[in-house]
């Protein structure tokens, strides 16, 4: 695809510093990143420290050369991994499963739980997807139905969680929301609709994927009935590492997705025997958390990825509205810190599998390493921000990929859509009807 001859090069009179180790290194150093990409997608599937992938090999080879006396003693390196894990995240280590992603996490709380026949499960339409589908198949098993909450992308805290509440009906067993939601890059107001539920005699299951080590002590403030979330992402560990937190006095409610030979230990050791699963990425995933504390600090990465996000955010939407003749800044009333949306020219990644293509030709064509999500017919490119970004990421961003996207929408047609102030559809800012799944961007 050949870029637009008129498009304006994007120019910053500075970038801010790379964020240093406290040995003076860039943080870069840390990561196993290829140095010829460009890596605006830490929100999808993270990417793991380079010494923690050292230590997961060295776990592996003790494992193959001696498996007789490695797997014996898996459960218990699993069982001091949740030790060192838990203070990251102001919970206990007996309040916490290790489990291999959110998603297993969740699908373990839907095949605990024991919901009345015909109970009504109320989900959002910014649900992850795989997530979602868990929680349809939990309503088939007891003849009851999935309720989707229509929340609007600037709907305010209060909105959102007024949406969700009011899908709630007489036979509303179980409400499942997310922390952080994926497709939107959104926060929901997790505590506020987890205790209205239990007041109302209603389970808990907060989805926070991307939160863990993005909002500090998340968990806690959360105070969900049941809490999961990934340490892969935002924690740095490897992929494969992720934890379920149960609210005390629920925990021995849950069972692991494996029946081991743990079945009969009370939780969480039961999770703990994981069979002849690789369990190296659990048990390097405290390294992972120690590491980046010890080597930048996760008061100073926060803060980094809060005020890199505002400028690359606002960088790339200048630069696509200019491009595009239309406001592209989305409107999202609860944006989190590491991840920005900026609206798409009209037609492209109106579906999950257009948002999926147009990352693959993005990644090949232009080598950056971006995500695109589509929400009700909108398209948007999801920008993730972590401790290795620097504002020249973005710049990038808006030099190549803008006119590559722009060039790329007047080539395969316009698709009209009514849009709103910020070129945004008035349906998705406005419409609470039961909505369609949302993207399986991770």
């Amino acid at each position: 695809m050949t870029l637009s001859s008129n498009a304006e090069p994007v120019r910053i009179g500075s970038t801010p510093a790379h964020l240093l180790t406290r040995s003076g290194k860039p943080a870069t150093s840390l990561f196993a990143l290829d140095p010829t990409l460009r890596h605006l997608n830490h929100g999808s599937f993270g990417a793991p420290l380079a010494a923690v992938l050292v230590e997961q090999e060295r776990f592996r080879r003790e494992a193959a050369a001696a498996p007789v006396r490695w797997f014996p003693g898996a459960a218990a390196r699993v069982a001091q991994a949740r030790a060192q894990v838990a203070p990251h995240l102001g919970v206990t280590p007996d309040q916490l499963a290790l489990v291999v992603n959110a998603s297993a996490g969740a699908s373990a709380v839907f095949g605990s739980l024991d919901l009345p026949q015909g109970a009504d499960i109320v989900v959002t339409d910014h649900g992850y997807g795989a997530v979602t589908m868990g929680a349809e198949r939990l309503a088939r098993r007891v003849g009851g139905r999935v309720v989707v909450a229509g929340v609007a992308l600037d709907d305010s805290p209060e909105q959102a969680a007024s949406a969700v509440l009011d899908a709630f009906t007489d036979r509303t067993a179980l409400v499942v929301v997310d922390h952080v939601t994926s497709p939107t890059a959104r926060e929901l107001p997790v505590a506020q609709i987890c205790a209205t539920a239990r007041e109302r005699g209603v389970v808990s299951l907060v989805d926070a994927a991307h939160a863990p080590m993005l909002i500090e002590d998340a968990a806690t403030l959360a105070d969900a009935d049941y809490w999961v979330g990934n340490l892969h992402k935002f924690g740095c560990a490897s992929p494969g590492a992720a934890v379920l937190v149960a609210r005390p006095g629920l925990e021995d409610r849950l069972w692991p997705l494996i029946d081991s030979w743990g079945a009969g230990h009370p939780f969480p050791e039961r999770f703990d025997h994981q069979g002849t699963l690789d369990i190296s990425a659990l048990i390097t995933a405290g390294l992972a958390l120690d590491l980046m504390e010890d080597e930048l600090g996760w008061d100073r990465v926060r803060a980094h990825i809060g005020t890199l996000a505002d400028a690359g955010e606002h960088l790339v939407a200048d630069a696509m509205s200019r491009a595009t003749g239309v406001d592209c800044r989305a409107a999202v009333a609860s944006p989190v810190t590491a991840m920005r949306l900026v609206v798409l020219p009209a037609g492209l990644a109106r579906t999950v599998d257009e948002a999926n293509e147009l990352r693959d030709r993005v990644l090949a064509d232009l080598g950056i390493e971006a995500a695109f999500t589509s929400c009700r017919g909108q398209g948007y490119v999801r920008l993730s921000f972590h401790a290795y970004n620097v504002l020249e990421d973005y710049a990038d961003f808006a030099d190549r990929a803008v006119p590559y996207l722009v060039d790329l929408a007047r080539h395969e047609g316009d698709a009209a859509t009514p849009t709103g102030a910020h070129g945004i559809p008035t349906a998705f800012l406005h419409d609470r009807d039961v909505a369609s799944a949302a993207s399986p961007t991770t």
